[in-house]
């Protein structure tokens, strides 16, 4: 089950919508769908990509957090807060900007400085003022609502340690916040976009969106089950010890994942399933800078796609996957994978064996006629590739994982060099029948394989090949199931093209 949503509510698309003059759902309705069609162009898979702003997880996070309430895990607290005299609005996170604290930086957020990353609380900027107006605000009197966080720290600590599967950087950052004294958070804020808050008293108040947001995985597999008639089915994910619950984020979100949303679960029911894993990545930096949408220093989803297809962006960027330390995005680099590992070799195997068979075999497949030393030790590796790029994945090690089906590839050209088929087709055309009955094994296993890194070359090439993926386990069969003798293939045609220099100076001047 792959569930995820637009993130829709809280300041920073409220503070936007005020300043285009629009309602925030017409903001969120225009970048929703946008959104949606980007991810079906980069080919991602989702059960359920839904969003914040829908019936079923309003409802749900106003009952689920009402229930914490009258848990009496959840309590209010009357607190100091800017307020805009002119706007007539009490201001939180992203409605105030000043100078920062730490580092000086002019411009930080109610909530962070974007140039040292420290997180704020408004009244910490130094030279505040009202992000929409610019006036200076005064500080009043205002109730909110708080999740007593600390009763969690010894639950959370326990869970943080028993799980040897977190990240060193999650763990770390995990305990480091529970060492250092868990507080209680603020559940409310007093913009208007958002949950209504269904505390009694707590009317005009909204549900922070970082509480309310991590609860959409919950929503968002309620959602899905609905949709399939069923509105039970999602206890299956949610409920059954047996389920393993994986989160894939950038380390900045750590805390959300690793405290916060396991402690909202053991305050809600304490039968839910806590975290089995938190696959946090370190940061990915743009040509040694940080990526920043105000500086303008990066490339954006719909930009990538003008510039080369999804595929030639999802193999680079799970090879360059930051697992266990920063990695760097460079133009150069790019080029050299893409050239090296897609083009000559996957891309090159594969149009080599599927031209061989087409021009030489008639388009059929070739019955071997006995297997020789290295025919063997490749149908082995085949055959092992599978467990092992599987194995990977499982430890969400996606970087190894491909690198293992890139390497299943290379051992395919290192094989028809060694074997020469375009020589032996003359001289003892059994053995090369074997060769192409081999090597086409190999296409067949890395067609299946490489569908959830570059599932539209993926699919070209079992289209190639006349195949589909079968029904079953077909991860772990691909290296066994093989194709009959006689199998008829398609015209082959080239998968990838090599980026010339021209193009990369072309991008690096923009």
């Amino acid at each position: 089950m792959f569930v995820s949503g637009s993130d829709e509510h809280g300041t920073p698309i409220e503070v936007e919508a005020i300043k285009r003059g629009v309602h925030p759902k017409t903001l969120t309705d225009e970048v929703h769908a946008m959104v949606v069609e980007l991810f079906k162009k980069f080919w991602l898979s989702f059960d359920n990509y839904t969003r914040t702003h829908n019936d079923v997880h309003i409802e749900f996070c106003r009952e689920f957090f009402l229930k914490i309430y009258e848990k009496g895990f959840i309590f209010a607290r009357e607190v100091d807060q800017l307020f805009c005299e002119n706007c007539k609005r009490f201001l939180p996170d992203r409605f105030v900007t000043g100078t920062c604290p730490r580092c000086g930086y002019p411009s930080a957020r109610g909530d962070q400085c974007e140039n040292c990353g420290i997180v704020l609380e408004p009244l910490e900027l130094l030279d505040s003022r009202c992000s929409i107006c610019g006036s200076k605000p005064v500080v009043k009197k205002t109730k909110h609502w708080y999740f007593d966080l600390p009763r969690f720290s010894e639950k959370l600590r326990e869970m943080i340690l028993k799980n040897d599967r977190l990240p060193e950087n999650a763990r770390n950052f995990s305990l480091s916040w529970i060492n250092e004294g868990l507080r209680p958070r603020a559940v409310t804020r007093d913009n208007q976009w958002g949950i209504p808050a269904p505390f009694p008293g707590a009317e005009g108040k909204t549900i922070y969106v970082w509480f309310e947001a991590v609860i959409g995985y919950v929503t968002a597999t309620i959602e899905w089950a609905m949709r399939r008639g069923s509105h039970e089915l999602w206890k299956k994910y949610w409920l059954d010890p047996e389920t393993k619950s994986v989160y894939f984020i950038g380390k900045d979100n750590i805390p959300f994942h690793t405290i916060i949303l396991p402690a909202l679960i053991m305050a809600y029911d304490d039968r839910f399933v806590l975290p089995w894993n938190v696959s946090s990545t370190e940061y990915l930096m743009f040509e040694g800078q940080k990526f920043s949408k105000s500086r303008g220093v990066g490339i954006w989803l719909d930009q990538a796609l003008e510039y080369f297809p999804a595929d030639y962006w999802r193999y680079y960027l799970v090879k360059i996957r930051p697992e266990k330390s920063d990695a760097n995005f460079s133009w150069e680099d790019f080029q050299k994978t893409i050239n090296n590992d897609l083009n000559d070799n996957i891309g090159n195997f594969v149009h080599r064996v599927l031209t061989f068979i087409h021009n030489h075999f008639n388009g059929e497949v070739p019955a071997p006629e006995g297997f020789d030393e290295l025919d063997n030790k490749l149908l082995s590796i085949t055959k092992s590739a599978p467990l092992e790029a599987a194995n990977h994945m499982e430890e969400l090690k996606m970087r190894q994982a491909l690198e293992t089906l890139t390497e299943l590839s290379s051992q395919g050209n290192v094989y028809l060099t060694r074997k020469e088929p375009w020589h032996t087709l003359k001289t003892e055309p059994s053995q090369a029948r074997t060769t192409l009955y081999v090597a086409a094994q190999v296409v067949k296993c890395l067609s299946i394989l490489l569908d959830p890194f570059i599932p539209e070359s993926a699919l070209k090439m079992r289209d190639m090949l006349a195949i589909e993926i079968p029904k079953g386990d077909a991860w772990l069969s691909s290296g066994e199931q093989l194709l009959e003798p006689g199998h008829r293939i398609k015209r082959p045609r080239p998968l990838f093209e090599k980026i010339p220099d021209k193009k990369i100076a072309e991008l690096k001047n923009r």
